[in-house]
């Protein structure tokens, strides 16, 4: 399955934190946990504007396990989350955690 397109990432910054994003630019990612890759993948670093405590996020979706549907990921860039490996390390802390 193909990755989305930047714009619906772009869409998803911008919904879920209430600014406009512009896309800067897109990180290779792999995370790996235990010696497995846990998630592999393109982050797209946005730009923001009119949030009052980041001035980036970090975006990305990853197909949701038996549908063909997708799941978007939009991470602020406010400490300790400082670089696109964070975010998704984040979310994968916050998913187990579910």
């Amino acid at each position: 399955m193909a990755d989305v397109e930047p714009d619906q990432l772009k869409r998803a910054v911008e919904s879920q934190h209430g600014c406009t994003a512009t896309l800067a630019q897109s990180v290779p990612v792999k995370e790996t946990f235990g010696g497995k890759t846990v998630w592999e993948g393109v982050v797209h670093v946005f730009k923001i504007n009119g949030h009052p405590k980041a001035s980036q996020a970090y975006a990305w979706s990853s197909p949701i396990e038996g549908s063909d549907k997708r799941r978007f990921f939009a991470v602020l860039h406010v400490p300790p989350i400082t670089s696109p490996a964070d975010a998704v390390r984040a979310a994968i802390v916050a998913e187990s955690r579910k």
